[in-house]
Formats: C-alpha cells, structure tokens, sequence
C-alpha cells in the first residue's frame, strides 16, 4: 500500500505494545518497512514489521539494533522513539532509589541512546526522529509522580536542543505528549477499561481517553514530510487537561 512512507525505512522502540505497536502498523499501512524493536520477542512478533529484540537502557544493544538496520537497508528515515516506563506512584522521599534509576534509565537514558546512535546513521540521508514525551512531563502537576515527570520533561528538553544540533544536517526532531490514551499504562492497578473511562469522564475536559489512532496520527504527522517546516516541537496532545 503506497501513502507518506513508501520506500523509507522506519524504526519504533517500545513496538510490542500500545501506541508503538499501533504506530508501526500504521506506518506500515502508509508504506514504510518498520523495524519493531523492544524487550519481548513475542509481542514485536505480534506487532509485526521487522523485530528486533533490544533493550534501549543498554548501548550495546542499540549499537546492535542501528547495525541490523544499517546492514540491512544503509539508511534510516523515520524513527519513533517510543520505549518507556510508569512508575513512581509516591511522594519523592519515600521513591526508593532504585525505581527513580528505573524510570531515568528507560524513560530519558534510553530516548539519548537512541537519538545518539539513529543520528549517526541518519546524517548521511536525513530522517526524521519522533520522542514520545507526556503531557505530565510537559505542563501537568501530579504529586506522586514528580520522578516520572521529571524523565519525561527531560526527553522534551533533550528534543528541542537536539533539534537545533542537527536540523542543518537534515534531521528533523520532535516530540509528542500523550495524555490518557487507551493503552494498559493508563490504567491503575485494578482498574478496568470501563472504570478508567468513568474516572476520565469528569478529569478530562473532553471526557473521554485518547484513542490510539489520535495520537499515532499526530506521530506519523510530525515524521512526514507534512510538518516540514516543525522543528524542536513537543506537541501536547491530552484532551484539554494541560490547556
């Protein structure tokens, strides 16, 4: 099927699942060949594309992965930078360190690792690089979440000033803020879908979660050739609930 992505070559972290599952199929309805990359060989062989087992806190395995990709197909277009962790759930003093070196390590140690080693084969053709944030990293203020936060205002950070690095060598970076979006991360512990949906009602101004279409939609747009003209953006994307 032809679309925005025919004949490039794309990679998703964190593609076993919610948003980065449903971002590489749709960026393989729109033609891309996708590298799935992630932790579980049998959700990347689910999500379908090309799985790559790789765990982004480890450079090794990202060398490795940026490797397969370059050996594979000597280029890189398009990469979504998706991988990430919850958790926290506490107030700062009582965060045992180990959590707080659990999230910095997927959530922001792991988007660095990533840019660092898809730049280096990007350079010599451009590409386009999406960092998924969140809108709590953004501009939300949820006591008991502040390390979570913390990581994700970093990969905001970290997006714009490496825009600027590298946008003269023809790579383009963004990043998008999810709100609630029907994914399992959105959901607290013992919650169900419908238990979610009832909370969200009266906390979102526009009473309902996102739908993993709305946010893959922004995704693929930041990544075509559509947003030409964006660079260093963190679009937020969450129901009003950081307006």
């Amino acid at each position: 099927m032809g679309g925005r992505f025919t004949d490039r070559v794309a990679l998703v972290t964190g593609g076993g699942s919610g948003i980065g599952r449903n971002t590489a199929r749709a960026l393989a309805a729109e033609g891309a060949t996708v590298v799935v990359a992630g932790r579980d060989k049998d959700a990347l062989a689910e999500t379908g594309g090309i799985p790559v087992v790789a765990d982004v806190t480890v450079e090794a395995d990202v060398v490795g992965l940026l490797d397969t990709i370059a050996g594979r197909f000597g280029r890189l277009d398009v990469a979504v930078n998706n991988a990430g962790v919850f958790g926290g759930g506490m107030p700062l003093a009582e965060l045992p360190t180990a959590e707080w070196d659990r999230l910095v390590a997927t959530n922001l140690t792991g988007v660095y690792l990533s840019m660092k080693h898809e730049i280096g084969l990007m350079r010599a053709t451009g590409g386009t690089i999406v960092n998924v944030a969140s809108n709590i990293g953004a501009h939300g203020r949820r006591p008991g979440l502040g390390a979570y936060a913390a990581t994700k205002a970093a990969v905001s950070a970290l997006t714009r000033n490496t825009a600027l690095e590298y946008i003269r060598d023809g790579i383009r970076i963004n990043a998008v803020s999810p709100g609630p979006a029907d994914t399992a991360m959105s959901l607290r512990p013992g919650e169900t879908p419908e238990d979610r949906a009832d909370r969200l009602a009266s906390a979102l101004p526009i009473g309902r979660v996102g739908s993993l279409d709305e946010i893959t939609g922004a995704i693929l747009w930041l990544a075509s050739a559509e947003s030409g003209f964006t660079v260093g953006h963190d679009l937020v994307i969450d129901g009003g609930a950081t307006a």
